[in-house]
Order: structure tokens, then sequence, then C-alpha cells
């Protein structure tokens, strides 16, 4: 498994969320209200993203593992 493709591929849809909330932020038009309910899916998806690297890395390493026994 190619982890470092998956990993470079997650973390181009991180920065393309990043880019989403800073334009939220930025964005004058939206109350503070309005612009913290359409944050949160945004910080959900990041966290469920750096969730899945994480278990990817650790289902290839306890795969290696397996493999060396």
């Amino acid at each position: 498994m190619n982890i470092e493709f998956i990993e470079e591929k997650i973390n181009e849809i991180i920065v393309e969320l990043e880019k989403e909330v800073m334009e939220l932020v930025t964005d004058e038009t939206i109350d503070k209200q309005n612009t913290n309910l359409r944050m949160k899916p945004l910080a959900s998806t990041k966290q469920i993203l750096l969730n899945a690297i994480d278990s990817i890395k650790m289902v290839d390493r306890l795969s290696k593992e397996d493999l060396e026994k």
C-alpha cells in the first residue's frame, strides 16, 4: 500500500478545506453564528481525514509487524 500517496492526497483535501474555512472567516457578510455553523462540518471533515491517515498508518505498521513474525 502506498501510504505516502494516500497521505499526500488527504493533505491536498485538507488544504482545500482550510481554504474554505479562511473564506468563511474573512466573509464579513456572514454573521458569527452562521460562520460557526458552516465551519463545523469543515472542522469535522478535517478531523475525520486526520484520523483516517492515522488509522491507515497503524494498519500498515501492524501488517508489517505481522509479516516480520
